[in-house]
């Protein structure tokens, strides 16, 4: 896909479709997990995988952040016409992934049980919790290996192929589930073990496909090039402290949560697993900016920026209050998916709670990551990140802290603190998608004077 050259919208529609239901398929690991345990397991085991997310993306995110590095260096390289640094680009990618897997895999299993005990995990929950827990981190090598190589194929446009190779990993993930828990009675460790097996499906079929593709993506070995490495670091590892800043955020507040009924924790679960959905739609425009934008400032085409970016805020826009709106005005009905038992109502109920606040404004975090998607098309890594972790994550730590603990017992002091750091931080990051673009335009007019001049 052309992103330098011609209208934008058509061609953003046709990228961000697969994208938004590659995300959602890579969610439904998940859903099928918190939906199989929950029906058949138990609210303890449903309470248990989702005690565990939060934790698992805080301590994945800084490697996932890398992927984030490297398809924004492939968009632009690809923008210039660069494929031999392309070539040079995936080599470096695979090497890495397959390191940071194997570290992060052992990482986690050593910790898990130490990190859930410091969150403050009720027992109940802890025991199926930590199992599980160990069981999905065996699978963080084809994780890692499938994002990073996924993302530079959608910095290419192509964005069906991740999707296919998701799409075949999610049929094994649910059919692994049901063997696991029904078949075996295993719980929570066994929709684990099912998500670890999923991912190296992903990851092989991605690794089949970049192998044999006459293209300009084909892998060309295994070799870490130092200067593409350090490439990916300056700008992945802003986005990757990011995102573990935000899931560190996420862990004091799911910290919060756990002082509540196991109920509570599992109607969050719930609520928190349907917001994903809305998250992961709204997502796919966010890598629609950094891809679009990266590749048209590859290519010198710094005035298509500015209708790339009202492009993307519109989309989201309507993406965020659609889902949102049928998630709030059917919520009751969709978290009967995940309860079961006699608490079931409860359950429905606590969900329905966090509804009302986190999805009914959900549409300001989908603008907001679309400032940041476009600050890291530019190639600006750290302001994003430093804006990011003041106004959402900063904040929210000081939120729990203080605000919260003057309405003891009441939720909703806890959840309304998401919108509030959305607004905060989505204008801040516009306001330096501002300053920038104003400086590309500057510098690019002072290029045309100097060629005419001479």
């Amino acid at each position: 896909m052309n992103m330098t050259e011609g209208p934008v919208l058509g061609k953003m529609i046709r990228f961000t479709i697969p994208v938004m239901a590659s995300g959602i398929l890579q969610l439904l690991f998940n859903a099928a997990d918190v939906a199989v345990v929950g029906k058949f397991a138990g609210e303890a085991a449903m309470a248990a995988v989702g005690s565990c997310g939060a934790l698992i993306n805080l301590i994945i995110n800084l490697f996932i952040g890398l992927a984030v590095g490297a398809g924004v260096i492939a968009a632009q390289e690809l923008g210039a016409r660069r494929y031999e640094e392309v070539d040079k680009l995936i080599s470096t990618a695979l090497t890495s992934s397959i390191i940071g897997g194997i570290a992060v895999m052992i990482f986690g299993i050593l910790m898990a049980e130490p990190l859930l005990r410091l969150m403050d995990t009720p027992e109940d929950v802890l025991a199926e919790a930590v199992p599980y827990m160990r069981a999905y981190f065996c699978g963080m090598p084809g994780c890692l290996v499938y994002n990073y190589l996924a993302a530079i194929l959608r910095s290419s446009g192509d964005t069906k192929r991740p999707l296919f190779f998701l799409t075949a990993a999610g049929v094994v993930n649910v059919i692994l589930n049901l063997i696991m828990v029904l078949g075996f009675g295993l719980g929570a460790i066994g929709v684990g073990i099912a998500t670890a097996g999923s991912q190296y499906v992903a990851a092989g079929l991605t690794l089949l496909y970049m192998s044999k593709t006459k293209t300009s993506l084909r892998l060309a070995g295994f070799k870490v090039y130092r200067q593409k490495l350090m490439r990916m670091i300056t700008i992945g590892l802003p986005a990757g402290l990011q995102g573990c800043m935000f899931s560190l955020s996420n862990v004091i507040i799911q910290s919060a949560v756990n002082a509540y009924p196991t109920v509570t924790i599992a109607g969050n679960t719930a609520a928190g697993n349907l917001e994903g959905f809305v998250y992961t739609a709204m997502n796919s425009v966010y890598q629609a900016a950094v891809t679009f934008v990266g590749q048209n400032v590859g290519a010198g085409k710094f005035e298509r920026i500015k209708k790339i970016s009202f492009q993307c805020a519109g989309m989201v826009l309507v993406i965020g209050l659609t889902l949102s709106g049928i998630l709030v005005f059917f919520g009751d009905k969709l978290l009967l998916i995940y309860a079961s038992g006699e608490n079931r109502d409860l359950i429905v109920q606590a969900g329905v709670q966090r509804l009302q606040i986190i999805a009914a404004t959900y549409f300001l975090c989908g603008l907001m990551d679309v400032g940041c998607g476009i600050l890291r098309g530019m190639g600006k890594a750290v302001q994003p990140m430093i804006v990011s972790l003041l106004g959402s994550c900063v904040f929210r730590i000081i939120w729990v802290f203080t605000v919260c603990p003057l309405f003891p017992g009441q939720i909703m002091a806890l959840y309304i603190s998401y919108p509030i750091s959305w607004i905060v931080t989505g204008g801040i990051h516009y306001l330096f998608c501002v300053y920038f673009y104003r400086k590309l335009m500057k510098r690019k007019r002072e290029q045309e004077q100097v060629a005419v001049t001479a």
